[in-house]
C-alpha cells in the first residue's frame, strides 16, 4: 500500500476542481438530464421538466440547480441564480477544507492535480456512449469537459447552449488551472 490519502469526490466536485464552477453546474445538468430532470429549452436554454424524482438523495447543488431552472434560463443566467451560487460557495468550501483547493486566489492545490490526473489515468476518454452507466457518462463529462459532452450527450449539449454556438462548458477558467503531475489518490463514489 503507497499510504496515499483515498479521496472520494462526486462528478460535480471534480468537475469544479477541473474546470470552475461553470464545469460543476454542466456535470449537475447532465446529471439531471440523464434522469429525465432537465430538458433542453428554446434558444440555448435548459429547464426542468417536473419534480426531481429522489431529491433528497441527490447532491446539494444538483437540487439547487433543478430547484433554479423553476423558469427556463441559460447556463450564464443559470450560474446567477442565488441557490446555485450558494450551493457553488458550499462546495468551494468543502474542497478548500478538503486540501484540493485555494480560497485566494481560486485555484487547485497540488493534491488536486495529482487527483486529477490520477482520476484520468484511470477512466481514460470512452470511445463511445454504449455499455456506459449514468456515473460514467457523469465521471466523463467531469474530467473531460466540452469532448464528452459533445460525444456522450451531444443533442441535449448543444440545444441547451452547453458547447456550440450556445456556449462551452470550459469557457472562462482560470489560466492557473492547468494541469498536474503525480498520483495515488482513488476516486470512489460517483
Amino acid at each position: 500500500m503507497s499510504g496515499a490519502p483515498t479521496i472520494r469526490l462526486q462528478p460535480h466536485e471534480v468537475a469544479l476542481l477541473r474546470g470552475g464552477s461553470r464545469a460543476a453546474v454542466t456535470v449537475a445538468v447532465v446529471a439531471l438530464h440523464l434522469r429525465g430532470e432537465v430538458r433542453a429549452g428554446r434558444a440555448g436554454t435548459m429547464r426542468a421538466s417536473g419534480v426531481a424524482a429522489g431529491a433528497g438523495a441527490l447532491p446539494r447543488l444538483t437540487k439547487a440547480v433543478h430547484s433554479a431552472l423553476y423558469r427556463p434560463a441559460g447556463m450564464r443566467e443559470l450560474l446567477g441564480r442565488r441557490g446555485v451560487d450558494e450551493a457553488l460557495g458550499e462546495l468551494r468550501g468543502d474542497l478548500v477544507a478538503a486540501g484540493l483547493l485555494r480560497r485566494v486566489p481560486p485555484r487547485r492545490t497540488r493534491a488536486a492535480r495529482v487527483l486529477l490526473k490520477s482520476l484520468r489515468a484511470q477512466h481514460p476518454f470512452p470511445a463511445g456512449r454504449e455499455g456506459l452507466s449514468w456515473d460514467d457518462v457523469l465521471l466523463a463529462v467531469s474530467l473531460y469537459g466540452d469532448k464528452a459532452l459533445g460525444s456522450l450527450v451531444p443533442r441535449f449539449a448543444e440545444a441547451a447552449g452547453l458547447v456550440g454556438r450556445g456556449g462551452t462548458a470550459d469557457q472562462g477558467l482560470p489560466q492557473s488551472w492547468g494541469g498536474g503531475s503525480g498520483g495515488g489518490f482513488t476516486c470512489g463514489a460517483v
